[in-house]
C-alpha cells in the first residue's frame, strides 16, 4: 500500500523546523530516521499532510560529554552510538544500541525519533530510565528540558507540543562502581522484543548494591520502574534471597497484555527472568568484568 498524499519540506535549523511546523498545521509531522513513521505511512495508520525532514540539521549529530553528563543529538543514529567511545562507557547504553532490530535500521533509526515516537515497544525507552535521563526540546518559546520519566506519558504520547521538536538526550554519567545492563527476548531481529529488561545499579563493598534502578519494557503501555523490586535490593547484598524478592516483585509489577508475542503469563515470568540476568550482569560489570548482554533470541 502507498502512503496517503503529503507535501515535503525540509528545515536547515531548529528554529526553521519549529516554523514550519507552526505554518503547515497539526497533521504536520517530523521525519528523522523514518524508521517508525514510514512503515506507518505505507499502512495508513498515520496520515501526515505534511512531513518536515529535520535531517539536514548537521547540529543535531552530535555526540559529547560534558559536565557530567553524556549527551547526544536527536538525529544519532542507533549505530552511531553501537560504535561510538563516548556510548561505551555506559554500558546499558551500548546493550540498547547494539541491539535494535538489524543493521539497516541502526543505521537509519534515530533515538530521538524513537523517544518522541514513544512506541510501549520500543527499547530506548526502557533502557534510558534506568539511568538519569533528559530529553532537550525546543519550540516556539525556545528550549525547555523535561525528565525522561515526564516526557513519555503514555503509548505513543509525549510531553512534546505539536511545533516543539527533540533535539537531544541528556543521561548523568553514572559514579565509579556502577554498571548496567539492558535485555530484550525476541523471536527474530527485525521484530520488536517479547519483553525487556534495565537494572543499573551502584555497589559499595562488592556486594552490597547501594542504588538502583530496574525497568520493565513491553510489558505495559509505557516502560515501568519496578520501585518495589529497586526497595528489595537497595541497601541489601546481593544474595539469591534478595535477588529472588526484586525478581517477584518486578513480575508483579509487570502489566502485560496477550498478543502474538504471547501470553500475559508468559510475559510476565520472562520479564522476571530478564531482571535476574540483567541484575547478575550488572553486578559484575559494576565489579570490573567485561561480560557481553543485549538482545536474545528464540532458539539461541
Amino acid at each position: 500500500m502507498y502512503a496517503a498524499p503529503f507535501s515535503y519540506h525540509r528545515a536547515t535549523s531548529v528554529q526553521e523546523a519549529v516554523k514550519l511546523l507552526q505554518e503547515l498545521g497539526e497533521e504536520a509531522r517530523v521525519i528523522a530516521g523514518g524508521q517508525s513513521l514510514i512503515p506507518l505511512m505505507k499502512m495508513r495508520m498515520a496520515r501526515p499532510t505534511a512531513l518536515v525532514d529535520i535531517n539536514p540539521i548537521s547540529s543535531l549529530r552530535e555526540i559529547e560529554t560534558s559536565k557530567g553528563e553524556l549527551r547526544f543529538g536527536a538525529l544519532v543514529r542507533h549505530a552511531d552510538l553501537e560504535h561510538s567511545a563516548a556510548g561505551a562507557t555506559v554500558p546499558i547504553i551500548h546493550d540498547c544500541a547494539a541491539g535494535i532490530a538489524d543493521v539497516q535500521v541502526r543505521d537509519q533509526g534515530t533515538i530521538g525519533g524513537s523517544l518522541a515516537e514513544a512506541d510501549p515497544s520500543g527499547d530506548w525507552g526502557t533502557a534510558l530510565l534506568a539511568l538519569e535521563t533528559s530529553v532537550v526540546c525546543f519550540g516556539p518559546d525556545g528550549q525547555r528540558t523535561v525528565p525522561l520519566e515526564e516526557f513519555i506519558q503514555d503509548a505513543f504520547t509525549t510531553a512534546l507540543a505539536h511545533d516543539e521538536i527533540v533535539t537531544a538526550v541528556h543521561v548523568k554519567v553514572p559514579p565509579k562502581g556502577s554498571a548496567g545492563a539492558h535485555l530484550a527476548f525476541k523471536r527474530s531481529a527485525p521484530v520488536y522484543p517479547t519483553a525487556s529488561a534495565s537494572a543499573q545499579l551502584t555497589l559499595e563493598d562488592h556486594n552490597r548494591c547501594k542504588e538502583v534502578r530496574i525497568v520493565l519494557g513491553c510489558v505495559g503501555l509505557t516502560a515501568i520502574r519496578a520501585k518495589e523490586a529497586e526497595a528489595a535490593l537497595r541497601g541489601k547484598l546481593l544474595d539469591e534471597k534478595n535477588i529472588r524478592a526484586a525478581v517477584e516483585a518486578a513480575r508483579a509489577a509487570a502489566d502485560p497484555q496477550s498478543d502474538m508475542r504471547g501470553s500475559a503469563d508468559y510475559k510476565r515470568m520472562l520479564a522476571g527472568a530478564l531482571v535476574k540476568r540483567a541484575i547478575g550482569i550488572a553486578a559484575r560489570r559494576a565489579r570490573g568484568e567485561s561480560v557481553e548482554a543485549g538482545h536474545e533470541y528464540v532458539g539461541r
